[in-house]
This record gives structure tokens, sequence and C-alpha cells, in this order.
């Protein structure tokens, strides 16, 4: 992991949700951290078995959340998929296994690629959008949430670093923005 050092991220319980790339799965454990797959077929339509997953895999340290499969090809149907989807699965995670922990927690919210189709700059939007009011709303529970929005040309690897780094402790003071990758050079 090269720029992380190791074990960074040692004794951290980090829930999936979404569609979280392989390199950032592998890069996470690599680091230390211990993950949990909140499978897409947990959340169906009933938002309460996501709840209960939470319930059961605490206590979590953070959820990250992978918007690139629920936005799909795009369009309306992509966009408010990619936008219920995330609202219910941040959510249930956090009112199931961050918030009662009581201890720092962090949600990171993955948006789709600008170039992912119609309207997902509007997903971006939406996301960031969540991010922040979440960083307001849940900070008296110590909850900090960020946004990473790769560009364009951004790799899996680079944005399984971001992501590392945001779950990691010195993470936790990034909260209620949104970090843009690719955005210089």
């Amino acid at each position: 992991m090269g720029l992380l050092r190791e074990n960074l991220l040692a004794g951290r319980r980090v829930a999936l949700g979404g569609t979280v790339a392989a390199a950032t799965v592998d890069a996470l454990r690599e680091l230390g951290a211990e993950v949990e797959n909140v499978a897409g077929e947990q959340l169906g339509d009933e938002e309460d078995r996501v709840g209960e997953w939470a319930r059961a895999h605490a206590p979590l340290h953070a959820l990250v959340w992978d918007g690139a499969g629920a936005f799909g090809a795009g369009g309306q149907a992509g966009l408010s998929t990619a936008l219920a989807e995330a609202w219910a699965v941040v959510r249930e995670v956090a009112v199931g296994a961050l918030i009662p922990a009581g201890s720092p927690a962090k949600l990171v919210l993955v948006a789709p690629a600008p170039d992912a189709g119609p309207l997902a700059d509007a997903a971006r939007s939406g996301l960031e959008n969540l991010a922040r009011t979440l960083s307001v709303e849940w900070a008296r529970h110590r909850l900090t949430a960020v946004l990473i929005a790769p560009g364009e040309r951004t790799t899996e690897q680079e944005l399984a670093q971001v992501v590392c780094f945001a779950v990691s402790e010195g993470g936790g003071y990034l909260s209620g923005c949104r970090l843009e990758l690719g955005a210089a050079g």
C-alpha cells in the first residue's frame, strides 16, 4: 500500500455496501481492517434486514458505500436507485451499529465516475449533499462523513488508498467534504 503505513487499520471493523471494488477490499484488509459485506440481497425491499445485519455485526467503525453499481447505466432510474439505496444502507448501519457504539465512526460515500452515464453529476451532487448533511446532523454522535468523487482517470488503486485513509483514525478529521480525485494536473 506504499503511501499508507502498515497496520494502519488494525482493529478497525468496516462495513461495505454497494459495489465496493475488489482493490479497495484488498487494500482495507492489507492494512489490517476486518471487512464485513452488507450484500445487496440483504437490502432487497426490506431496509429492516440491513438494520438487523448492522446490529448483529456491531461494533463497526466505518461504512464504505460505493454507488457505482446502484447508479448502473444512469438515467433517472439509476439516480433514484443510487440515492435511495445510499440513504437506506447508511441510515440502517449508522443507527444499528455506528451510533450505538458511542465511539468515533466514519461514513465514506463513493460516487460514480463523472463519465458513468446520464445524470452522473446529479448522483455525485446528491451523495455529496448526503455526506455534508449527515456530517452536521450526526456530529453529536461522533460520526463523520465524506464523499469521494473519483475522476474519469482515477485508478482503482488510487481510489482504494483514499478510502483507506478516510477510514483511518487520521481520516476522522475530514468531515462534510468532497474529496475530488483527479482534479489537479
